[in-house]
């Protein structure tokens, strides 16, 4: 095959791929969006005589870095260090997996590569959602956001169900291809496996709704009012008195609220006081949510605010810990959830999972220098701190509310640890604006039916910017709201004390085939020490 051929069968595996992702793409897509790549792959591995490994880096390059630029494209609007990075760490991941899987194939027998292949790729989304340069993003499971009616059965497999699912479809349209058009062979053996293929694509859908029509929540109501107050994050956040911003969010809330509603929500970073935590009662913000809150029978409220903490003398550090410029102590800054208690009693969570480069600077304890130069998009920059562990806000006795900041809603593992804790329902609260109106807030948004399908909790998302909606158990989004308009919106969601399959066992697919992944390079290594191909 010639080059030019290859160049662009990789460059369209890319188009593929991207053009499969959610909102607005079309999720089949990605059940062929590798098969041009691993045409390229054969080409050069039934060349290898004369072709060294290294010649597919090219290949794999071209097509995984088009398939992030053209699916993260938005990150530029918030910083364009960000896209670069996004691109980069992409495609050195994803791709370094695809690159394995070409060494192993050259090594092991075509049945062991193409489970290597799994493993490695699967690998890949594991430690995307887990190490500092976090963006698991485009982990493959993502691309049916939008059609929750086909993946109800990520119950019991979350995300890993939906990639490992891409990933064989792939491979065995790839061996169709490969032996009905490339080497020509007619045999009822392929028919058997083409046949196999198409039930392997129908039957998990068909069965998803099967599920889908047949699950039924348990009445439990929360009667929820959600605050969209559209801040501009860019010109209006950071610069207007932080009182009027929340006298604003309160009116919109008024507007909907009686003696029946159990709660208020108001999006990330809805305070901009930077309170310190021991001093939050003098907030006049905070003073002002009481306040509102002491006119309804059961309202409690719970909102975004920047807080910080300072350590006491003697009190061991944080990474993230930061010192005064004006004297000899250290704070931390967290990105932080609020509680505010019918009774005023307070309840913090601070986010955990944080945004690369903004958030959280990679690796600090190897690289401390890397502190400087966090990327500012107003409020408060540069490392975070964290919370321990994924602790639900305590209502009563029955009902305790997962407080989902941002950028944790990506994580379904991560999530769990609130269920596991006690959580029946799930609040995101969010600031979307950043990018906007462009495909990255509509992802954002959808990934949360992901979760909320997983856990089969029902969801209520303000975002400042962005989309607010209430999700119910089985993925369905209602109310959604309009981006760049200001919004409040009122519904009763259920909640539930269910644990799933999923919530109990995690990702235990990506552990799974870590091992695979290990297996397959180890005897990679030891074929290439002994010079010739195992099994």
């Amino acid at each position: 095959m010639k080059r030019k051929y290859k160049i662009l069968l990789s460059l369209l595996s890319g188009l593929l791929l991207s053009a499969g992702w959610p909102e607005r793409g079309f999720p089949f897509l990605l059940f062929v969006g590798f098969v041009p790549l691993l045409v390229v792959e054969y080409e050069q591995w039934k060349n290898r005589e004369t072709n060294h490994s290294s010649g597919m880096l090219p290949y794999i390059a071209l097509s995984v870095s088009s398939w992030v630029l053209l699916t993260t494209w938005w990150v530029y609007i918030s910083t364009p260090v960000g896209i670069i990075a996004t691109v980069m760490v992409n495609t050195s991941l994803i791709g370094g997996a695809l690159f394995l899987f070409h060494v192993t194939h050259r090594r092991l027998s075509a049945s062991l590569s193409y489970l290597a292949l799994l493993g490695y790729m699967l690998t890949a989304e594991f430690i995307h959602l887990r190490w500092d340069l976090n963006f698991p993003w485009l982990n493959l499971g993502n691309g049916f956001a939008a059609y929750p009616k086909w993946i109800q059965w990520y119950e019991y497999t979350g995300i890993f169900g939906g990639s490992l699912w891409i990933l064989l479809v792939n491979i065995l349209l790839f061996f169709f291809v490969r032996d009905r058009i490339i080497l020509k062979i007619c045999s009822r053996k392929i028919g058997i496996r083409m046949a196999s293929t198409i039930v392997l694509i129908i039957a998990p859908i068909l069965i998803s709704v099967f599920m889908y029509n047949h699950y039924t929540e348990k009445i439990s109501p929360v009667d929820v009012v959600v605050v969209q107050p559209n801040i501009d994050p860019y010109n209006e956040q950071y610069e207007v008195d932080p009182v009027l911003i929340t006298d604003r969010m309160l009116s919109q809330a008024a507007a909907k609220s009686d003696s029946m509603t159990d709660f208020a929500v108001f999006p990330e970073s809805a305070v901009q006081e930077y309170v310190f935590e021991d001093q939050i009662e003098h907030s006049p913000s905070v003073a002002r949510m009481r306040k509102f809150n002491s006119r309804y029978k059961n309202m409690n409220i719970i909102s975004g605010i920047s807080s910080r903490k300072i350590f006491e003398p003697g009190e061991a550090l944080s990474l993230s810990a930061r010192k005064f410029s004006d004297a000899d102590r250290y704070y931390d800054s967290y990105n932080t959830a609020l509680f505010i208690a019918h009774d005023s009693t307070l309840q913090k969570y601070h986010k955990s999972k944080l945004t690369p480069g903004v958030e959280l600077m990679p690796y600090l304890n190897l690289f401390p220098f890397l502190k400087k130069f966090a990327i500012d998009l107003g409020g408060t920059t540069g490392s975070l701190g964290v919370n321990p562990d994924q602790t639900p806000f305590i209502i009563s006795e029955n009902l305790k509310i997962a407080p989902v900041i941002c950028y944790e809603s990506v994580y379904g593992e991560f999530l769990n640890r609130f269920i596991i804790n006690g959580a029946n329902c799930i609040f995101v609260i969010t600031n979307d604006g950043w990018w906007g109106n462009t495909p990255g807030h509509r992802q954002h948004m959808l990934f949360s039916v992901l979760r909320a399908v997983e856990t089969r909790r029902s969801i209520a998302r303000s975002a400042n910017t962005g989309i607010s909606c209430f999700i119910n158990q089985r993925g369905d989004i209602s109310q959604r709201t309009a981006y760049w308009v200001p919004a409040t919106i009122r519904e009763k969601i259920n909640s539930n004390d269910k644990i799933t399959f999923y919530v109990k066992y995690g990702d235990y697919i990506g552990r799974i085939f870590m091992l695979v992944a290990a297996v397959s390079a180890l005897l990679t290594i030891s074929a290439s020490f002994r010079k010739k191909k195992i099994f």
